[in-house]
């Protein structure tokens, strides 16, 4: 493991304990109608949160509304209002005006120990109002923009004719950035009008090196006007739009290590939002919060935060793996003990799938649209278990609206997975005693014994889910190590259920294959 990924690792654990005994944190905001955002309500576990999606779903908006959370301390600075962030345009020449439609931005808090909630709403009318008492902790939102705007360019330059202020910075304040930047600073300087500022920097070396901001590159001027800002809050939420702007990939990795070893010494809540996959990897799975707006509805949504495997397809990260998406970890450990007995034969690997998982069936459609939109379907296989067969129309119909015939597969027999795996375990008591490391004898009294506490009755989904994990209990095993094993036996036998569902696996993969791989 690389020094930058370990010491990633160490401040998770770190913020992760230290996230529980935090007695102020925005736990959660909900967006109403807002920017094409019917209602959305997204919750931050982890003290440093990563917004992440497509262009367009809303990682802005959701952002700008934390912004409205809270209101600054006496001169700290501007208090932000819904109504900067989010402004109004109406004509009073034509018809054409934004609408204002029962928007409603609300925060549920922790603040001082204390639950508290809050809300921002605007009828018809077009003004803000307020419910409930807004909290006070220092608030900081940094949008990483280059200095490219020409119009911005021209102000700063008349800023040498006028008078104006100039103001070193401090050490303290510049932590942050020599942690990230690969040179040093002897002098680092804020010149200051009453509308305007410019950095201006000496470089150490063997050479004395100034220059102004106009000839910073767009990742130098971004960190040292973030740790300008940040280096000397204290228990403030800090939002970041856009913090990869201008930073090479490893300097992202080494700017999201800073900002949470930051916020672990300031107790700083920090929320970034970011397009980059390299941002996304910086933090825990928690942690990351993934948008997806709907093409057929327009609606947005937060997919929760263990499908990996789907913001890995998003962010490009899925190349030259096959993406199997199943239901839950046993169905992974059947297909797994299926590719067991395949892989060999095909000459491939285990590291040559990716799986993603608990995701109930209903959420197939939805991850079908979701990955359409990107034309990624092709570099996923859709396992379903053996009682979901009646969705496989409702799959193809959602998959032949991006043009992609798509061919689900399903788990050997006509139920849940546990009782596929119970029964094969009943017809072969031999093979998988040995498998177990015990007799057949003893496997089928054991299993004999679990039959008649569940009163032998094993036709329901929910019976089945719970005499696999009592057998399991009994030889000191996990669950899965059992569905694998069933598997990868009924794999080798070849015949029944499973010869049907291992050659339409052979099928689908030797397909993914051929598609240009």
């Amino acid at each position: 493991m690389a020094l930058i990924d370990q010491q990633l690792q160490e401040v998770w654990a770190a913020l992760a304990a230290q996230g529980g005994q935090r007695s102020t944190v925005l736990r959660a905001v909900r967006v109403k109608q807002l920017r094409g955002i019917t209602d959305l309500q997204v919750r931050f576990p982890y003290p440093v949160c990563v917004l992440a999606g497509a262009n367009g779903c809303g990682k802005s908006t959701l952002l700008f509304a934390c912004a409205c959370a809270y209101g600054n301390p006496s001169g700290f600075g501007r208090n932000l209002k819904p109504r900067d962030l989010f402004p109004n345009f109406s004509s009073q020449r034509s018809a054409l005006g934004d609408a204002s439609d029962n928007t409603e931005l609300e925060f549920d808090f922790l603040h001082g120990g204390a639950s508290r909630v809050m809300t921002w709403s605007r009828g018809s009318g077009g003004a803000w109002r307020q419910a409930g008492t807004q909290p006070i902790r220092p608030l900081y939102l940094r949008t990483m923009a280059n200095l490219t705007n020409p119009s911005e360019v021209r102000t700063l330059r008349r800023q040498a004719k006028k008078p104006f202020v100039t103001k070193e910075l401090t050490e303290e304040l510049l932590i942050f950035a020599h942690r990230i930047l690969p040179w040093r600073y002897r002098h680092l300087s804020i010149i200051s009008t009453q509308t305007r500022n410019l950095l201006f920097a000496e470089v150490d070396g063997e050479r004395e090196t100034s220059y102004s901001e106009f000839h910073m590159s767009a990742g130098e001027r971004a960190i040292l006007r973030l740790s300008k800002d940040i280096s000397g809050l204290q228990n403030a939420l800090v939002l970041i739009d856009e913090v990869e702007a201008g930073l090479h990939p490893y300097t992202q990795k080494q700017a999201m290590l800073e900002l949470q070893r930051i916020a672990l010494r300031q107790n700083l809540q920090i929320l970034v939002a970011s397009h980059s996959p390299v941002v996304l990897d910086s933090v825990p799975p928690e942690a990351r919060v993934f948008l997806d707006r709907d093409n057929r509805s327009g609606e947005v949504r937060a997919l929760p935060p263990y499908r990996d495997i789907l913001q890995k397809a998003l962010y490009g990260q899925s190349r030259d793996q096959l993406s199997i998406l199943c239901e839950d970890a046993i169905a992974e450990a059947v297909i797994r003990g299926a590719l067991d007995v395949l892989n060999p034969i095909m000459g491939l690997r285990h590291d040559d799938f990716s799986f993603g998982r608990n995701t109930g069936r209903d959420e197939f459609i939805n991850h079908i649209h979701t990955l359409g939109k990107i034309s990624k379907l092709n570099d996923f296989l859709l396992v379903l278990d053996g009682d979901s067969r009646d969705y496989e129309t409702k799959l193809q119909g959602a998959a032949n609206q991006y043009g992609h015939l798509l061919q689900p597969l399903f788990l050997p027999g006509e139920d849940a997975p546990e009782l596929w795996v119970w029964q094969a375990l009943r017809e072969q008591p031999e093979q998988y005693a040995k498998a177990l490391g015990l007799s057949a004898e003893n496997l089928g009294r054991r299993m004999g014994e679990i039959d008649q506490l569940t009163e032998g009755s094993l036709k329901t989904r929910a019976s089945a889910k719970s005499t696999l994990p009592m057998l399991a209990t009994e030889l000191n095993r996990l669950p899965e190590d059992i569905a694998r094993i069933a598997g990868r036996v009924e794999a080798d036998r070849n015949q029944g259920a499973m010869a049907r569902f291992r050659l339409e696996l052979q099928e689908q993969i030797n397909k993914w294959r051929g598609d240009g791989r």
